[in-house]
């Protein structure tokens, strides 16, 4: 497998399953000698954006600091695996300009079972009306219309999901 730089972006609602494959993705480009680096949405908001809210726009804001420093690392030879919601098209298409070498990965989970997952409550706490701006409940998700892969983690298991797309990758 090449090493070069390149980012891929999971996307998806919250709880499908975006930071568990790119922590099992990672470590699969990790044995394989690659160059990795995973920036997670929860992480990236806890360390680099503490100050941003869920309004539209603090959370381009928060995209456009994920592709800076998905540029950065790319630029010397990491692949980069974003797992964010980011969940307007346009987000994810100033990502795609942004970035030269691009994958989007659609992490795609019916609602019904990112419920059922969300070990954290705040689907339940949204539905209240205690969160407000909650993509899936009370803001929109807006599904990628072209994206290079799409994992569907309500019916493939995580080594499936991590193969299709390092199959991806090796073409």
């Amino acid at each position: 497998m090449e090493h070069r730089g390149q980012t891929i972006w999971l996307t998806g609602l919250p709880s499908s399953g975006k930071t568990t494959t790119a922590i099992a993705l990672a470590n699969a480009l990790k044995e394989k000698g690659v160059l990795v680096e995973c920036l997670d949405g929860d992480e990236l908001r806890r360390e680099v954006g503490r100050e941003l809210g869920f309004s539209r726009e603090d959370r381009m804001e928060n995209i456009r600091r994920a592709v800076y420093i998905s540029k950065l690392l790319n630029r010397n030879g990491v692949i980069t695996i974003v797992s964010m919601i980011s969940p307007y098209l346009e987000m994810r298409e100033y990502a795609r300009s942004e970035l030269e070498q691009f994958i989007e990965v659609y992490v795609n989970c019916p609602l019904e079972e990112c419920i059922r997952r969300d070990v954290k409550g705040l689907y339940a706490k949204a539905s209240k009306g205690e969160i407000a701006l909650f993509t899936g409940i009370s803001d929109v998700y807006e599904p990628p219309t072209k994206p290079e892969i799409t994992i569907q983690t309500h019916k493939s298991n995580i080594n499936d999901n991590v193969n299709m797309i390092m199959n991806y990758l090796a073409r």
